[in-house]
């Protein structure tokens, strides 16, 4: 009896606990269910799409949504200034704009650990070189980064990702080291440098697990950040280029005809605000459920 009472009063598992407490917040968890609508969707986009993205259907040419008078059911979303279906560019554009995230996101992480953690653990002569460096990327806004990094390598994807990645980096490092720093100075690290643990071990498997939350944070913030930059590239004609679908180009592309076929604007500009609204609500229900402080508070 008392066995069982006992294992009924166990605190739940770390994962159960995490689950519970973004469950909770509301906010999060519908986020949650569009944004994985949306990846769904870019990922079935041959098989979604009514038609492919770069046809051209010449006897259609600005055609209205279906839920507008004049429109046709071949063309759910209606087309856009070239006959093309809106609705098969917004799901293989969604396959772009997600792809360039991710790999942003992973491009700028991944150095930026790295360089966080060599920044903390030699502070004397390593680290005013890494933070150093690091101002001076900080001097420009991460947009302002990104055009100028585009500009010396061209348009293009690949390109669209490193300059996005360039930007984003001196936030990963200066989150490593300043989390790293405040870890070193706790007793379970002392602890494993006395038992013998070399430097990499103490980084790597010591020092970095307990860094992690505050990173799986601000890398869903960066997410969102990085797919409205690559929009933004993408309207300004120095991001992804035709005739590739891609949502900040499909903008730049419709913009000439706001007026006559309003559509053609609105679709895609909803598109990028809704998606980028998830990922941010989605960073905030993480940050909530991976912070005790804030678990228990609430």
């Amino acid at each position: 009896m008392t066995a069982a009472v006992a294992t009924l009063r166990q605190p739940p598992s770390p994962a159960r606990a995490f689950a519970t407490a973004f469950a909770a917040n509301r906010g999060a968890l519908l986020a949650f269910v569009f944004f994985s609508a949306i990846v769904l969707a870019a990922l079935l986009a041959p098989w979604l799409a009514p038609h492919d993205p770069i046809q051209q259907f010449r006897d259609h040419l600005l055609t209205p949504p279906v839920w507008q008078a004049g429109g046709l059911a071949q063309f759910p979303f209606g087309t856009d200034e070239l006959g093309r279906c809106l609705l098969s560019r917004l799901l293989h554009g969604a396959r772009i704009s997600l792809w360039i995230g991710l790999a942003a996101v992973l491009l700028a992480l991944v150095p930026g650990v790295v360089l966080g953690l060599l920044a903390a653990f030699f502070q004397r002569w390593l680290s005013p070189v890494i933070m150093r460096t690091m101002d001076i990327l900080l001097a420009l806004p991460g947009l302002l980064l990104a055009i100028c990094v585009i500009t010396i390598l061209g348009p293009g994807l690949v390109n669209t990702v490193i300059a996005i990645a360039v930007g984003s980096l001196p936030g990963y490092v200066r989150l490593v080291r300043g989390s790293a720093l405040a870890e070193l100075s706790k007793d379970y690290v002392t602890a494993s440098r006395v038992a013998g643990a070399g430097t990499l071990r103490l980084m790597f498997d010591t020092v970095l697990p307990n860094c992690l939350a505050p990173l799986i944070v601000n890398a869903t913030l960066s997410f969102s950040s990085a797919i409205l930059e690559t929009a933004a590239l993408g309207f300004l004609g120095l991001g992804v280029q035709a005739p590739i679908p891609e949502w900040g180009s499909m903008l730049s592309a419709a913009r000439d005809y706001i007026e006559r076929a309003p559509w053609v604007v609105t679709i895609p500009g909803l598109t990028i605000l809704f998606t980028v609204l998830a990922i941010n609500l989605m960073g905030d229900g993480l940050r909530d459920a991976l912070d005790p402080k804030l678990r228990v508070a609430a």
